[in-house]
C-alpha cells in the first residue's frame, strides 16, 4: 500500500511541476485572456442592466402634489408669488363631463376659419395701424366650438419683403379667437394662423404634465472597481419602493434622488444620463388628438382673402371723428420683426449687424462670456467659435454635446465658456462630478462690466409640473441679483424659449404648449431685473422657416447680432 501511495505522490508531483512550467511560460497570454474576460463579462453585466432598466421602472403615484413639494420650504412671500405666476399662465379647461367628447366633436383646423376685421369705416390700412382677424373654430362635423383652449399661433408676414411678425391671439372662451398685429411696414402683408393643439388635446398635456413627470426617466452608473450598477433616478422617486440616494444640492436645496445600487454604495455614482422616454402614455382615444397634419401644427384657412395692403404711416392726417370713439389699442408687446431677413428689435436697441469675423472679436475683446443652459445656448457657444476662427476650442475632453467647453483667443483675451445646467438634464453622458446649478455656478463668478452672462434653461424642464420651473428660476434670480449687487456692470442676457417640429411623441414630452407655459413665467419672474432678453419665441414664430428646436442658422444669426448688440451698443452720437 506504500508503494501505491508513493507512487500516487509522485505523478501528483509531476503534474503540479508541468502545470507550474506551462503557467510561467505562457503568463502573458493568461493575463490577456483574463483581462478580456473581465472587460466581457462587464460589457455584459452592463447591456443585462440597460436592457432591464425600463423594465424596473418605478409605479408612479398620480397626483399633482408629490414632485412640488420636494425641495425647500416655501417662504410665505414665494408662495405668494408662485401662485400668482401659476394664476398667470391659468388655461382654459373643458367644459363638464369631456370625457365622452369623440373625436368628430373635437377642434378641426381644417373646418376652421378666420377672417381679417375691415378698419372702423372702411379706411385703408397704414403702418402704425393694428391689425384685428377673427378666428372660429369648428369640430370635425363642421360644427363650431362653443368653448376655448385651443393653441393658436398668428403671424404677418411678407415674402417679397422678408418680413414677419408675431401676432398675439385672445381666447374669447366661447369657440372664437382674436389675433392682433401691429402694421410695421409698406406693402402687401399675408395673414397665417395654425392650430398646434386643439383644447382637447391641451387637457391631455396639461395632465401628464401634472401626473406623469416619470415619463422621461434618467439613470445614473455606479462603479467600484470591476463591479458597477445602474439604477433610475428623478427629481421625484417614490420612496416606499426601494432606499434612495439623496443627491439633494446643499446650497439649493434642489432635489435629485437614484434608487440605491443593490451592493454598492451612493458614493460610487460615475455619471447621469437619460434614461428613455415611456410610452404608452395615450388612451387610444387620446392618441387620435395628437395627430401629423390633422390636429397637430395645421393651417387655418381664411373666409375671404387673407391679405391686406399698408399703405405708409399717417404723418399729419388726424381723425377727429373716430378719434374719440376708437377704443385704446390692446398692447402687443412686441419684441421685434423681419425685414429683409433682418430681426428689428422695437426696445430701443439699436441692432447692429456682425457680418464678419474682426466685428466679433472687437466687440468681445477684454471679456469672460459664460454660457449657461441647455443645448440651445449652447448652439450660440457653436455660432461664436465658427464665425470668429481667432476663438481656438480649448480640448478639455468632453464628451461631445454635453460639455463643458472652453475657447480662448489669447491675442484679443477673450474667453468663451459654456456649462449645461444641472439635472434634469436628457444628455447622453454627464460626469457626475460635472453636474453643476446654475445658481451655484454664478455664485462663484466675481463678475464686473467685463463678464457676460447668458442663460437659456427651460427645454428640459418640460415634463415637470410648473412648480418644478418656478423654483429653479427662484434660486437663478437670487443668485444674479447677489451678482449684480457686487459687481453692477455685469451683463446678463437670458435666451427665451422657442418653437419646434411636434409629432405626436415629441408633443407627449417637448411640446410647445409646455414651452410657451415656461417661457410666459421666465418672462414675468425676470421682469425688471437689469437683464437683457433675447426673444427666441417671437423670432421662431415669425420666421418663415421650419420650427425646430436648435432654430436653422439664419435665426441664429439674428439672435447672436442681437446679443453681440446688447454686449456692445452702439455710442451714442453727441
Amino acid at each position: 500500500m506504500c508503494r501505491n501511495l508513493s507512487k500516487f505522490i509522485l505523478i501528483f508531483l509531476f503534474l503540479a511541476l508541468s502545470g507550474l512550467i506551462f503557467l510561467l511560460r505562457n503568463i502573458h497570454t493568461v493575463e490577456n485572456w483574463n483581462c478580456h474576460t473581465i472587460s466581457a463579462l462587464y460589457q455584459l453585466q452592463s447591456r443585462i442592466q440597460s436592457s432591464s432598466l425600463a423594465e424596473d421602472l418605478p409605479t408612479f403615484y398620480h397626483n399633482r402634489t408629490f414632485c412640488t413639494h420636494l425641495g425647500q420650504k416655501l417662504s410665505s412671500e414665494d408662495e405668494l408669488e408662485e401662485r400668482y405666476l401659476l394664476d398667470s399662465i391659468s388655461w382654459p379647461g373643458l367644459p363638464p363631463h369631456s370625457a365622452s367628447i369623440a373625436l368628430r366633436q373635437t377642434s378641426n383646423p381644417t373646418h376652421s376659419l378666420f377672417t381679417i376685421l375691415p378698419t372702423s369705416g372702411g379706411r385703408a390700412w397704414h403702418v402704425g395701424d393694428q391689425l384685428e382677424v377673427l378666428v372660429q373654430m369648428h369640430d370635425f362635423q363642421g360644427r363650431p366650438k362653443r368653448y376655448g383652449g385651443d393653441f393658436l399661433l398668428a403671424r404677418l408676414h411678407s415674402p417679397e419683403f422678408g418680413a414677419g411678425v408675431a401676432g398675439k391671439v385672445l381666447d374669447h372662451s366661447n369657440g372664437f379667437y382674436s389675433a392682433l398685429f401691429p402694421l410695421l411696414w409698406e406693402g402687401l402683408a399675408q395673414v397665417e394662423v395654425t392650430m398646434v393643439h386643439s383644447s382637447e388635446a391641451v387637457a391631455v398635456l396639461r395632465q401628464l404634465r401634472e401626473e406623469r413627470p416619470d415619463r422621461v426617466y434618467f439613470k445614473s452608473l455606479f462603479r467600484l472597481g470591476f463591479l458597477s450598477e445602474t439604477t433610475v433616478c428623478n427629481m421625484c422617486l417614490p420612496p416606499d419602493q426601494q432606499p434612495l440616494c439623496n443627491y439633494t444640492d446643499l446650497y439649493t436645496g434642489e432635489p435629485w434622488y437614484c434608487y440605491k445600487p443593490k451592493v454598492l454604495s451612493c458614493d460610487t455614482r460615475v455619471n447621469h444620463a437619460k434614461g428613455g422616454y415611456l410610452k404608452h402614455l395615450l388612451t387610444n382615444k387620446e392618441a387620435l388628438l395628437f395627430q401629423s397634419d390633422v390636429n397637430i401644427k395645421v393651417r387655418i384657412r381664411a373666409s375671404g382673402s387673407d391679405k391686406i395692403n399698408v399703405l405708409p404711416s399717417r404723418k399729419d392726417e388726424v381723425d377727429l371723428e373716430s378719434s374719440s370713439m376708437k377704443p385704446e389699442p390692446i398692447k402687443l408687446e412686441t419684441s421685434g420683426y423681419y425685414y429683409e431677413e433682418s430681426w428689428r428689435p422695437l426696445n430701443g436697441v439699436g441692432m447692429q449687424q456682425f457680418n464678419d469675423s474682426s466685428a466679433i472679436t472687437q466687440c468681445l475683446k477684454n471679456k469672460v462670456i459664460n454660457m449657461y443652459g441647455d443645448s440651445t445656448v449652447r448652439q450660440w457657444f457653436e455660432y461664436l467659435v465658427a464665425s470668429a476662427p481667432e476663438l481656438k476650442e480649448f480640448n478639455l475632453h468632453s464628451p461631445k454635446n454635453v460639455g463643458p467647453f472652453m475657447a480662448v483667443d489669447s491675442t484679443h483675451n477673450i474667453l468663451l465658456k459654456y456649462r449645461c445646467h444641472g439635472p434634469p438634464i436628457r444628455f447622453s453622458t454627464v460626469m457626475s462630478s460635472e453636474l453643476r446649478y446654475i445658481s451655484n455656478e454664478l455664485n462663484g463668478l466675481s463678475g464686473g462690466p467685463n463678464t457676460v452672462v447668458v442663460l437659456s434653461i427651460w427645454a428640459h424642464f418640460s415634463t415637470f409640473p410648473v412648480e418644478v420651473y418656478i423654483r429653479r428660476l427662484r434660486h437663478i434670480r437670487r443668485a444674479l441679483v447677489q451678482l449684480m449687487d457686487r459687481a453692477p456692470g455685469t451683463i446678463v442676457v437670458i435666451r427665451s424659449a422657442n418653437l419646434q417640429a411636434l409629432d405626436q411623441e415629441v408633443s407627449l414630452y417637448n411640446s410647445d404648449w409646455y414651452s410657451l407655459q415656461l417661457d410666459q413665467v421666465l418672462r414675468t419672474m425676470f421682469k425688471g431685473l437689469n437683464v437683457l432678453l433675447v426673444d427666441a419665441w417671437q423670432m421662431s414664430v415669425a420666421h418663415h422657416l421650419p420650427h425646430a428646436l436648435h432654430p436653422p442658422p439664419v435665426i441664429v444669426k439674428n439672435m447672436m447680432d442681437l446679443f453681440l448688440s446688447y454686449v456692445c451698443p452702439e455710442k451714442k452720437r453727441s
